[in-house]
């Protein structure tokens, strides 16, 4: 019988562990639940004897993995995956998933309502501004940019996306203007929603240059990573131009510096927002179970990312 983890030192809803444990039920699989825990050896111990691991934002790194001896496969709840070692895991032959698309919305409703409360200055009574008419900007159009750009539209506004792996007839069919080029897209939009992964690639790739290109208005959107910014730069752009302002669901490293020197043009939630919604909880616990099963009983790699 398969051993499934679920490690979660936020741990899903009830209704989500429910969900969890009638799937391994079916299949007939063991569930193990490891919830709140607050000391690592914990997740180490719990990890040695089981086939499969569920997480969210916790980390497997290489300690883990080598503990594993049984490991064949970790299935991150959510988009993101670098909390992940994905080398290590490689190197134990164990599996790396996630489960794309099923807080896609919870992100999308997310990013709109930070522009719409960041626009009403935080609803304290004086006159704000509104979105109704301004030109919006996706850069990444996976499942959270196609989601936004379809709010986008609902609310009025133009919308251009800007995505190197999308067809641009797929971008277009949804009737967004596609931009090829990523300066075009910055230069064009007074508002950009960010919806990249943090990689080798984009780490540091919104810079000084990059954000500068935005015309008068500009709103920068982060529910990606904060790793994709490049900080220095961010600051110089604040310094330079009293109309930019950033919005992100993670704060940055220089969260201090732009509070103290930046009011009313920035807005950070206390946490990670992104999948808080009880709906992305169910549907991102729920996927990995299924993708777990369908792994160990019939090989699905389907969502491999390593």
């Amino acid at each position: 019988m398969a051993k499934i983890l679920v490690a979660t030192e936020k741990p899903f809803a009830a209704i989500a562990v429910n969900g969890i444990k009638e799937i391994c039920d079916n299949a007939g699989f063991e569930l193990v639940l490891l919830e709140k825990y607050t000391d690592k050896k914990d997740l180490i111990a719990a990890a040695c004897d089981v086939d499969a691991i569920i997480i969210r934002s916790d980390k497997i790194d290489k300690e883990v993995l080598d503990a594993g001896k049984n490991l064949k496969i970790v299935v991150r709840a959510g988009a993101g995956y670098d909390n992940v070692d994905l080398e290590a895991a490689t190197a134990n032959n164990v599996v790396v998933m996630n489960t794309p698309g099923q807080n896609s919305n919870a992100v999308a409703e997310l990013a709109v309502g930070m522009m719409i409360y960041l626009n009403r200055n935080g609803f304290n009574g004086s006159a704000g501004t509104e979105l109704r008419g301004k030109k919006l900007g996706i850069h990444g159009y996976g499942h959270i940019g196609k989601i936004l750009a379809h709010i986008g539209k609902g609310l009025g506004m133009k919308v251009y996306a800007h995505d190197p792996f999308i067809d641009r007839i797929i971008i277009e069919n949804d009737g967004v203007v596609c931009e090829e080029d990523l300066g075009t897209l910055y230069s064009k939009c007074q508002y950009i929603s960010v919806n990249i992964p943090a990689n080798n690639q984009t780490k540091g790739s919104l810079n000084k240059e990059l954000l500068s290109k935005m015309p008068e208005g500009a709103t920068l959107v982060n529910t990606a990573r904060k790793e994709i910014i490049d900080e220095a730069g961010l600051l110089q752009v604040f310094a330079n131009r009293k109309d930019f302002r950033y919005i992100s669901d993670i704060a940055p490293d220089c969260k201090t510096e732009i509070e103290e020197k930046y009011a009313g043009r920035y807005f950070f939630t206390p946490k990670k927002m992104g999948a808080q919604t009880a709906e992305a909880n169910i549907n991102a616990g729920l996927a990995a179970a299924k993708q777990i099963v369908g792994y160990i009983t019939d090989g699905d790699t389907t969502f491999k990312v390593n």
